[in-house]
């Protein structure tokens, strides 16, 4: 019997670079409530902006927030994790020092920004509606750091994820988080460590999970459970179809 759904959002729940949740989504995770499953909403994202996502449903699921460095239950945070300050110093350098790349630096309630562009900017605060705080330095950010990530605005390519990898991947967790973000995580930090705390929180066992996702940060999670879904690339133009369809999910909620 199936206890506890888990779903990436970006590039699984949200297509096509949507913001806004298809509205679906909310009866069939108050379904999934009245059955006794409990979901859980697994993202790079940061927390508040997760959400309000969610806001329809917002105190009826459970967070795994910034790949895995912070779980939130009922606003209770079960851990959070946070990263070296000298490396994320060299991090920031990095990025700053690059043509064109951006970064977030993100904290439990807001995410630091230094923003290039007003491009970026605005992107942040309005498309994706994050959380945001502007500074001039690391010095003023003065709480403990949980995640940073790289936004190439042009996409990601396999040179740039190359390039980050041979810069930081002997520091840090380098992994690729929707088509133009790359986050660095500490070592250890993922969604799989989300999901074994919710497991061992509600006493679920692994093979009374599921799990969805698209990407590499997304790997950990799907091996932490017994029925882990992973998209298949599609043939060129095809594009993807929303895995949350009723037809798939009412499937599952019967097995």
């Amino acid at each position: 019997m199936i206890k506890m759904i888990a779903s990436d959002l970006d590039g699984t729940l949200l297509l096509n670079k949507a913001q806004a949740l298809p509205e679906e989504i909310f009866s069939l995770i108050r379904e999934l409530k009245e059955l006794g499953i409990l979901f859980v909403a697994a993202s790079g994202r940061q927390y508040p902006n997760m959400k309000k996502l969610f806001a329809p449903v917002v105190s009826e699921i459970a967070y795994i927030s910034e790949n895995g460095a912070l779980a939130v239950d009922q606003e209770e945070v079960l851990y959070q994790d946070s990263f070296d300050r000298e490396l994320a110093g060299k991090i920031i350098n990095a990025i700053l020092a690059k043509k064109d790349a951006e970064f977030t630096c993100s904290a439990k309630d807001y995410h630091y920004l230094m923003p290039k562009t007003e491009a970026f900017r605005s992107h942040m605060l309005y498309e994706v509606k994050n959380e945001c705080r502007f500074v001039n330095s690391l010095e003023e950010m003065t709480d403990p750091i949980m995640k940073l990530a790289v936004y190439e605005p042009g996409g990601l390519t396999d040179e740039s994820i190359r390039y980050w990898h041979g810069q930081f991947g002997k520091d840090c967790v380098v992994v690729t988080s929707g088509n133009a973000w790359i986050d660095f995580v500490p070592f250890g930090t993922n969604k799989a460590k989300g999901i074994l705390e919710y497991q061992k929180r509600y006493h679920i066992l692994p093979e009374e999970c599921m799990a969805f996702g698209d990407e590499y940060n997304d790997i950990e999670m799907l091996k932490a459970v017994k029925y882990g879904f992973a998209w298949r690339i599609p043939k060129r133009g095809s594009g993807r179809q929303p895995l949350i369809q009723p037809t798939v999910w009412k499937r599952f909620l019967r097995s």
